[in-house]
């Protein structure tokens, strides 16, 4: 790695460039953002009220997911190790 190359690097880290939020900072947005509205008619109140109740589900489907690849990728640990040893 040469110099340049290293600045470009160091500047992406301190900067934050390269970097996307994680499926759980857009929930935890999207979350605050319906907590704020403030529904002037019944039909708001109900629309936002199933919001909600759809992004607990989300929420729930999201946890569940992370739990299959942490799975998942500790299989493939244990596959890859097999296959080291032979």
């Amino acid at each position: 790695m040469n110099y340049s190359d290293l600045n470009k690097v160091t500047r992406k880290f301190l900067i934050g460039e390269g970097t996307k939020p994680s499926v759980n900072s857009y929930i935890q947005a999207l979350g605050e953002t319906l907590s704020k509205f403030r529904p002037r008619s019944m039909l708001e109140s109900r629309r936002i009220e199933i919001a909600n109740s759809q992004l607990k589900e989300i929420k729930r489907s999201v946890r569940r997911l992370e739990e299959q690849v942490n799975v998942l990728e500790e299989q493939l640990k244990v596959l890859e190790e097999g296959t080291d040893n032979k």
